[in-house]
């Protein structure tokens, strides 16, 4: 019962959005075709599953994996912030900071669909960051609708990019990156001010 009372919709969107933006399903439609145009295999069933398998995997046992290395949810997550604010500037200024998008087999669904593209660092670290500041049900329920919205749109990338056109696939990248680029100053302030007053606490 406590688990479903901290159901929040407003922490559920915003989770949603910033999990959406970081995966960046559009942005990596080009990539998508650009595989499947040379041959390459891809299956999006295996795809979603292998990458939010690990995304829950992380998002379950990162807590454990920072304990290992004597660092605290709060302060990953001032790093995750930074990390989501320059994947924010690659949105906006058409850079690439992060992306390795080479091909090294016929079978592309693991690498590079799987990983690194929809679950490689960035990920990660914004699971971790958003579990600093959002319940872990509206975490989940927004990891998993991701998993759902990804799917479809694997399915149907040839069809979205007619859709959507040039024009409508920068204008929705540029929309979600000032998005999250706004979050990541949140994410980044809220758990910076926690950090120095536990320091100070810790202090006195």
């Amino acid at each position: 019962m406590d688990i479903f009372s901290a159901f929040n919709t407003v922490e559920l969107l915003s989770a949603f959005i910033v999990l959406f933006a970081v995966i960046d399903p559009i942005g990596i439609m080009p990539i998508v075709l650009s595989i499947r145009d040379k041959g390459k295999i891809i299956d999006p069933k295996k795809a979603v599953f292998y990458a939010f398998s690990l995304m829950l995997i992380f998002f379950f046992v990162g807590d454990w994996i920072l304990n290992l290395f004597g660092v605290d949810i709060n302060s990953f997550a001032v790093a995750g912030a930074l990390i989501i604010f320059l994947m924010a500037i690659e949105m906006v200024l058409d850079i690439e900071i992060f992306k390795d998008s080479s091909i090294a087999a016929n079978n592309a669904t693991m690498v590079p669909l799987v990983f690194p593209l929809l679950a490689g660092a960035g990920s990660f670290t914004t699971l971790l960051s958003l579990k600093a500041e959002y319940a872990g049900i509206n975490i989940l329920v927004a990891l998993l609708v991701n998993a759902v919205v990804v799917f479809i749109m694997l399915k149907s990338t040839a069809y979205l990019q007619r859709l959507l056109g040039k024009g409508g696939i920068y204008f929705t990248r540029k929309f979600f990156g000032i998005i999250l680029l706004a979050i990541s100053v949140k994410l980044f302030t809220s758990n910076l001010l926690h950090f120095i007053d536990t320091m100070n606490s810790t202090q006195g």
